[in-house]
C-alpha cells in the first residue's frame, strides 16, 4: 500500500457527471493526502477541475491499484470518503503530509511540491478490497468490516 506510486481520484462535478484523475498520494494512518505540485497544468492550478469538484461535492472515491500479467497477482484498495482542501492556517497538519508527500516521491523533495501547494486531505470512510495484495502493501489500512467486494465484472 505504502509502496504504490499511483492512485486513482474520482470526483463529481456540479452537474454529477465523474472526473477521475491519477494522483501521487501518501496515507498517515487516518487520512490520504494528494498536492497539487508544479507539474505543468492547462489550466491554473487553482481552477483544476478536482478542486472544483471538491469544494462542490466532497464525496470522493480513491482507488489504489496493482496491475500484473500474472492475473493471480492483481488487487485493489479502494477508499470512499470525504475530501476538502487543507487550509493554510493548518500549518502542523500541512507540514506534516508535505514531508511525507516528500518523502515518498523524491520528485517532490527535489522542488515540484511548494509549501503552499494545495493539499487535499481524504479522510476515509468505507475501504474495500479485492485480489491478493502482498500483506504489507495494505496493511497500514485495513479494510472496513464486511465492505470486502467481489472481483469485478465489468
Amino acid at each position: 500500500m505504502r509502496a504504490a506510486r499511483v492512485a486513482r481520484l474520482a470526483t463529481v462535478d456540479a452537474e454529477g457527471d465523474p472526473h477521475v484523475v491519477p494522483v501521487c498520494f501518501v496515507y498517515d494512518g487516518s487520512s490520504f493526502y494528494t498536492a497539487v505540485d508544479r507539474k505543468p497544468k492547462r489550466v491554473p492550478p487553482g481552477t483544476l477541475a478536482r478542486l472544483r469538484n471538491i469544494d462542490a461535492h466532497e464525496r470522493v472515491a480513491l482507488l489504489i491499484d496493482a496491475y500484473h500479467e500474472d492475473w493471480s497477482r492483481l488487487w485493489y484498495v479502494l477508499v470512499r470518503g470525504n475530501a476538502k482542501r487543507v487550509c493554510e492556517s493548518d500549518a502542523l497538519e500541512r507540514a506534516a503530509a508535505l514531508g511525507l508527500l516528500r518523502a515518498k516521491y523524491p520528485q517532490y523533495a527535489s522542488g515540484l511540491l511548494a509549501d503552499d501547494a494545495v493539499l487535499i486531505r481524504i479522510r476515509p470512510e468505507r475501504i474495500s478490497t479485492w485480489g491478493q495484495p502482498e500483506v504489507a502493501e495494505v496493511a497500514e489500512v485495513a479494510p472496513t468490516p464486511g465492505a470486502s467486494s467481489p472481483p469485478p465484472s465489468d
